[in-house]
């Protein structure tokens, strides 16, 4: 019998391990810090969904920078709404700063393309996009992702900051809908 959970209505059955995804960020963090080693970075951590990836790659990258949260807001459920709205934003200065945006997930690059043009105004040194998973057969906007954690296909998932409705960013690993 193959291992679920019961997230709100629906089942979930494991897709990446916890270990390979700690794994991973390890490795994402290393990168990053090679990269950034005396920039002193700006992180913007995408909430909810980036915490626990933020958190995994901020013990990792142990290199003077800033961690800063904005909230924006494209999901209804399990689909993406089509419109993006800035919830929660910055309360520092970006002029001159290489920023390094954290994201949990980019499913259609309708949020990130909206949220890294924005950036782009606020005449910022560089922008880099790291995000722990990318659907590429869902992508509607040519994004650039700089520090990628995997490639996934396009079906729905939860766990480690990714949710249901709220529920399930807490399990372990990534899991995905049982169909």
């Amino acid at each position: 019998m193959k291992e679920t959970k019961v997230v709100g209505d629906l089942k979930f059955t494991p897709y990446i391990k916890e270990g390979k995804v700690l794994h991973r960020v390890g490795e994402l963090a290393d990168e990053i810090k090679k990269d950034y080693e005396g920039k002193c970075p700006v992180f913007l951590v995408v909430l909810n969904g980036a915490f626990r990836f933020a958190s995994d790659l901020a013990r990792g990258v142990e290199i003077e920078s800033e961690w800063q949260f904005v909230k924006l807001s494209s999901y209804e459920g399990m689909e993406s709404s089509g419109s993006v709205r800035v919830i929660e934003s910055l309360t520092i200065d970006l002029k001159g700063r290489h920023v390094i945006v954290v994201e949990d997930i980019v499913d259609t690059g309708t949020s990130m393309e909206y949220y890294l043009e924005q950036l782009k105004d606020k005449e910022v040194a560089s922008i880099r996009l790291a995000s722990l998973l990318v659907k590429e057969e869902a992508l509607q906007h040519e994004i650039i992702i700089h520090y990628l954690g995997f490639s996934i296909p396009d079906r729905f998932v939860v766990g480690y900051g990714l949710d249901y409705n709220e529920l399930g960013r807490n399990l372990n690993g990534i899991w995905q809908l049982d169909v």
